[in-house]
């Protein structure tokens, strides 16, 4: 959106907090404002002035005891205190971007420093900074999900208790493209708003909420976004602050994020403290499971970021196994750091990162084999549909025959002869094993609204055949490299028999597509898919309508296939294009058949689609140096029917590489007296290159279909951020145990690797 330009737009940038925590004491702009170019200074007494509302989260959360979560308002500009670093606190506006920023440094605020909290376990000791009245203990929601008391029933008879303290460490996206917002009043006095997100209708939303505009007053408008994975799903104070600037000055503005802004503003991920114990029987099979999970929340509750550490995490914490009692409690803290929310996965790799370092801790204390403790646990195709203890359904899936196609593909047999080759070597070896369930498609509105959402989760679609025969498509999802133009022109050429070629998709725009939801938790073709496949079933069912009056035969005896109508049992047909073509010729019809051959469907989903897969890892590590070198990665993944299998490929791998770089490099840290953060660049920050990657070998499992959307699809865009954490991490970990390592936390740099092994004592630890 950089390139956007031509609008005579004004440049903008916003001065932020370099504090973590502080009391605004002045904001004083004077200086600043007189410096050349500067067009206005605007601060938050100026949108209480316009009265604008404060932002809130679109999924508010439940406590076990009844009570709503702690939801403080949270101001588009910092209002009397700042919360965390990037804040932001008065925005800019000027002729060229190099006068905003330089703007910026002029203006002074004079702060009240106050003691800052990163780490959530501390935030909520009697002692830390309060960040929020309403929030005692910097508590945001105490969580709770499952039969406490069956499960602490049958731990208390188990033969074996195993236990974990388990970290999953906070993430950051470093999308390619940084955030933007380029926004102008139209002629008519309504807004346009080009932003680089992947859910535009709930931009608009919360646009029209905040300023207090009806719908229509506003159309989004998102481009090419340079790459999303959830983080700009979500909704930013700079979102509401230009369009409202561009409404009050009367001029287009634009704003495009620096690196370092996104490093300090972007939602971040994961930051999960657990303390995990399962209890098991002899042979190794699980009886009860209980969770206890810490999350970090940061400064305000993001737009989904309540629910990503409550109702998504805890809903796949079964996973794919036999487990008859289970609970989940989770607590979200606030803390002086940039809010979390959704990044690729969004509460399922926390889940799946529990479950199978359980089940390798299982097989280390009964001295069983890894892959035999997950056989014996598995639920068997034969048991679908299956109801977990924490109320989810799984409709279809082999987790059992996925698994056994991982471990052929990976030769497992031949293992010990590899580990025993490159020990000779000096080196040790290890084997790892992530087995996983995704909810893939977010959740049915209903079930979403029952649990707190305050937006839907359907999706729409419109269909519309020219008279050429050319299909224009017109969809409220959101295309930010998921290759939708491919995809979704293949399901309407299979559908209506006509040449890819002709079909165009268009997406991203509230005023072509009025409703939709957009693209994020593995929605697209399930969701999305099946919403195109809907308007195309209505849009053959038009045509056929046309079709019998044109052929001159009962309607219920027009049939479609291969681009044609056709009466049942005769050689009397016509061609989709040409019912496209009568449909659009006034006069040629009979009056009861409205003209034209266009329909538009909804789709809500009625369950998630659970794709399921089995992802395994081989490493080497070096014991002198710490390198863990990933030497082969093998998945197999059911992600229900496949439209392009190049495209799921892809979106396999690029998962794999976001989840082996949050394992092996990728750590955001902040400093935990001041709260400053410690990688706040790319320089700091370390992600995975193309360098990195091992040789993956992917594979598809297609024969459990989705049993309850029209395509039989199932998501598979976070499939391997899910499973690769587990593998590695359980590779690793099998590598090292002989040398007495017994845990590493993420992320598996040479220096933490290497110190685990100098500091193991070489000896078991104690367990119950």
């Amino acid at each position: 959106m950089a390139d956007m330009s031509g609008f005579g737009e004004l440049q903008c940038a916003f001065v932020r907090s370099t504090h973590a925590h502080a009391r605004i004491i002045t904001i004083d702009t004077a200086a600043a404002s007189t410096m050349p170019g500067i067009v206005a200074i605007l601060t938050w007494a100026d949108m209480v002035a316009d009265r604008v509302v404060p932002m809130r989260p679109l999924w508010t959360i439940k406590s076990t005891d009844g009570r709503p979560m702690a939801e403080p308002p949270r101001p588009q500009l910092a209002a009397d205190f700042v919360r965390h670093v990037g804040e932001p606190i008065a925005l800019v506006v000027a002729q060229t971007v190099e006068q905003a920023l330089d703007a910026t440094e002029a203006v002074t605020v004079k702060y009240e420093p106050l003691p800052a909290v990163t780490n959530a376990r501390y935030a909520m000791q009697d002692k830390a900074p309060l960040l929020h009245a309403q929030a005692p203990g910097n508590v945001v929601f105490h969580f709770e999900r499952g039969d406490g008391a069956a499960v602490d029933a049958i731990l208390a008879q188990a033969p074996h208790i195993v236990r974990l303290a388990l970290t999953n460490n906070r993430l950051v996206c470093a999308a390619m493209e940084p955030r933007a917002v380029l926004t102008m009043p139209d002629p008519t006095g309504r807004l346009v708003v080009y932003c680089t997100t992947q859910a535009p209708h709930h931009i608009r939303q919360a646009i029209t909420e905040e300023l207090g505009l009806p719908v229509g007053a506003v159309r989004v408008v998102a481009p090419d976004v340079g790459g999303g994975f959830g983080t700009k799903g979500k909704h930013y104070p700079e979102e509401t602050v230009l369009p409202w600037a561009a409404q009050r000055l009367g001029r287009p503005l634009k704003w495009v994020a620096t690196r370092t802004e996104s490093f300090i503003t972007d939602t971040q991920a994961r930051d999960h403290f657990t303390l995990a114990e399962m209890g098991i029987d002899q042979q190794g099979h699980f009886l009860a499971l209980k969770v206890e999970t810490i999350a970090n929340i940061g400064a305000y509750v993001s737009t989904f970021g309540a629910s990503i550490p409550s109702v998504i995490y805890s809903g796949l914490l079964a996973g794919p196994y036999r487990t008859p009692a289970v609970v989940v409690r989770s607590t979200g803290v606030f803390t002086n750091t940039v809010p979390t929310d959704a990044y690729r996965g969004a509460g399922r790799p926390e889940a799946c990162y529990v479950l199978e370092r359980l089940a390798d801790e299982v097989a280390h204390v009964l001295a069983l084999d890894r892959a035999e403790v997950r056989r014996r646990n598995l639920i068997t195709r034969e048991a679908m549909p299956y109801r977990t203890p924490l109320g989810t359904i799984y409709d279809s899936g082999d987790f059992p025959g996925v698994l056994e196609k991982a471990l052929t593909a990976a030769d497992y047999a031949g293992f010990s002869a590899r580990r025993a080759a490159t020990e000779a070597k000096g080196y040790r070896r290890g084997f790892g094993v992530a087995s996983f369930v995704e909810s893939s498609g977010v959740a049915p509105s209903r079930f979403a609204t029952q649990l707190g959402a305050r937006a839907g989760f359907y999706e729409a679609a419109h269909v519309r055949v020219h008279q050429d025969g050319g299909v224009l498509v017109m969809l409220g999802t959101h295309n930010h490299g998921q290759g939708h133009a491919t995809t979704f022109a293949q399901i309407i050429a299979s559908r209506l028999g006509v040449p890819a070629t002709s079909v165009e998709i268009i997406e991203g725009d509230t005023d072509i597509v009025p409703q939709g939801t957009g693209t994020f938790g593995s929605r697209s073709i399930a969701v999305g898919g099946s919403a195109l496949a809907a308007a195309i079933d209505k849009t053959i069912a038009k045509g056929r309508k046309i079709a019998s009056f044109l052929l001159e035969a009962a309607e219920a005896d027009i049939e479609f296939a291969d681009g044609h109508y056709k009466v049942a049992g005769t050689d009397r047909r016509m061609p989709l294009v040409e019912v496209a073509h009568r449909a659009y010729l006034p006069g040629q019809l009979p009056m009861e058949i409205e003209l034209g051959l266009q329909e538009t469907a909804v789709y809500d989903p009625s369950s998630f689609a659970w794709s399921n897969g089995a992802h395994l890892c081989e490493v080497e590590v070096d014991p002198e140096t710490g390198i863990v070198d990933v030497v082969g990665y093998w998945c197999v993944d059911d992600i229900g029917t496949v439209i392009n299998p190049m495209i799921v490929e892809g979106q396999i791998h690029g998962g794999i590489a976001q989840g082996l770089g949050q394992v092996l490099s990728e750590h955001c840290v902040y400093d935990t007296e001041s709260g400053q953060p410690l990688t706040g660049s790319l320089m700091d920050y370390a992600l995975q290159r193309a360098g990195d990657m091992p040789p993956v070998v992917s594979a598809l499992d297609e024969s459990q279909p989705c049993t309850h959307n029209p395509l039989g699809a199932k998501g598979c865009g976070e499939t391997g951020s899910i499973g690769a954490p587990a593998a590695v991490v359980g590779a690793v970990l099998d590598a090292l145990r002989p040398l007495g390592v017994h845990d590493i936390e993420m992320p598996l740099t040479p220096g933490r690797v290497w110190a685990a092994i100098r500091n193991a004592s070489g000896s078991e630890p104690a367990r119950a």
